[in-house]
């Protein structure tokens, strides 16, 4: 298993054995050893093996970049296929969090997974074009009920 690493964590200006590299990304020096081998590269080839920090930084984060897997428009992440995928029979449901955003809840086409997106009211429309949105009517609350329950002993033990 890869772990997204931030390559935030190397300085820019600094060189790191593969030990002081370890240690700063609390990884393995085996791991080190294994970037090594995927393409990143020492100041040159003398021990102790050394790497620029700029170098860390953007062999990193190349890394993690080749990991991403962007949604494009009308399209949710399914965690389960591991891919954007498009809503089963083009259905989406938008549930309100604030007055401007809210999450977008569909099923996934293949697999049958619920699957989830953060969006914009306002940029719905761009986000899930040519999609059928459904706006469902939020559950009454407790507090909103016209009438008090009848079923409620409070009379009863102030009585006795």
């Amino acid at each position: 298993m890869s772990l997204r690493i931030n390559p935030n964590r190397a300085k820019l200006h600094w060189t790191y054995s593969v030990g002081e590299l370890a240690a700063v990304f609390g990884v393995h020096k085996n791991t080190v050893g294994n970037w090594q081998r995927d393409g990143l590269e020492p100041i040159d080839c003398r021990k102790p093996i050394l790497f620029r920090g700029a170098v860390v930084r953007e062999f990193l984060a190349k890394r993690n970049a080749r990991r991403k897997r962007p949604c494009p428009p009308g399209t949710l992440f399914c965690f389960r296929c591991r891919m954007p995928r498009a809503p089963a029979l083009g259905l989406i449901e938008y549930l309100p969090i604030t007055s401007k955003t809210g999450s977008v809840r569909a099923i996934c086409d293949t697999c049958e997974t619920l699957m989830h997106r953060r969006a914009s009211r306002l940029a719905l429309a761009a986000t899930m074009p040519n999609l059928d949105v459904q706006f469902p009517e939020a559950p009454l609350r407790l507090i909103g009920t016209p009438s008090p329950s009848l079923n409620c002993d409070s009379g009863t033990s102030a009585a006795a």
